[in-house]
């Protein structure tokens, strides 16, 4: 929500960082960001002439500044991508410094196009396996892509990678939230037939963590960027493609909530490979963990919107299907 507070702090980063030329010309909420990222644009002053159309991230007050929220890290990871030519928004402006906003923040330029929620794309995205199709392929398409980035040398000192054992071990203290002791039950069997088989952690190197149509932009039908870098990290890359195979997995999920018109988890798998120039037997492995990952998400945001914390009513359509994603990922893991 937009509150008259935020509204002058950023009338006047405006006018002191982009220039007493340009005014604050509109400025509205984003679409499922919890209310910390918004849409803003510029004009300038006198003849009312639109100048520019941005993103303002803030991170959330009161809240220790590490992984998805430490809006600021984002800034050198997506000015290093951008660089490279990989399709980010751009970041102008970030800054720790809190006299601005009172939080950290990133202002990135607003890229064409909008993101394919994949279990409901908005209304404007054709809802047919034709139009669908080549939405999921461009996605998979173009990780390897990213994946190819050199960290090492581009973002050297951003982040020590995470060992594979520490990220699985981490979903533990967040499943156990659950309002539903069966949905602890399943986890646990889960989590331990993880471990039992945890795979090699190559190849190591930048991670997207929520990577899917739902956080690719599209303008016409093609790709035109990736955004929403909050859990992005370095350690194994497997991660990416595992979660894209779990969005795009019909027997992960169920009728009520379901991905609109996916390509095969195997098209998926065997896009990547191609792109990666060889081959992972890994990969079913990291699908598993994927739904374990969401399933888990799940358990803690349905306690946080049933108590009123968080209230989202999309939780409540994803909970009728938070015993299947555990589910499928214990018969993936026992294969």
């Amino acid at each position: 929500m937009v509150s008259d507070e935020l509204e002058r702090s950023l009338a006047a980063f405006v006018g002191d960082a982009m220039g007493p030329e340009l005014e604050l010309a509109g400025l509205h909420d984003s679409d499922g960001h919890a209310g910390l990222t918004y849409l803003f644009e510029t004009r300038r002053r006198g003849s009312g002439e639109p100048a520019g159309r941005y993103v303002l991230k803030l991170a959330p007050k009161g809240v220790a500044r590490r992984g998805n929220t430490d809006v600021y890290r984002q800034a050198p990871l997506l000015r290093a991508l951008h660089a490279a030519g990989l399709p980010v928004p751009s970041v102008p402006f970030a800054s720790e410094d809190e006299r601005a906003f009172g939080v950290p923040y990133l202002v990135m330029d607003r890229m064409p196009g909008r993101v394919y929620f994949v279990w409901d794309p908005h209304e404007s995205f054709v809802r047919a396996p034709e139009a669908a199709a080549p939405l999921w392929r461009q996605c998979a398409e173009v990780l390897p892509r990213f994946h190819r980035f050199d960290w090492r040398t581009h973002l050297a000192g951003w982040q020590e990678p995470e060992p594979l054992l520490d990220q699985v071990k981490r979903w533990q203290k967040i499943y156990r939230h659950s309002p539903v002791p069966d949905w602890i039950a399943r986890a646990e069997r889960v989590e331990e037939l993880l471990l039992a088989s945890l795979p090699e952690a190559e190849p190591v190197g930048l991670f997207h963590g929520d990577y899917q149509p739902g956080n690719a932009l599209y303008e016409s039908g093609r790709l035109v960027g990736i955004v929403d870098w909050e859990l992005s990290g370095i350690g194994a890359q497997l991660l990416d493609v595992g979660w894209l195979m779990m969005a795009a997995d019909p027997e992960s999920f169920v009728d009520e909530w379901h991905p609109i018109h996916p390509i095969p988890c195997d098209e998926i798998r065997a896009i990547y490979e191609a792109g990666m120039g060889r081959r992972f037997d890994a990969i079913p492995w990291f699908q598993a963990f994927a739904g374990y990952r969401l399933a888990s998400i799940g358990c803690l945001n349905v306690k946080l919107h049933r108590t009123g914390r968080r209230v989202d009513p999309t939780w409540e359509r994803i909970a009728l299907g938070v015993a299947q994603m555990f589910e499928r990922a214990r018969a993936i893991l026992s294969r």
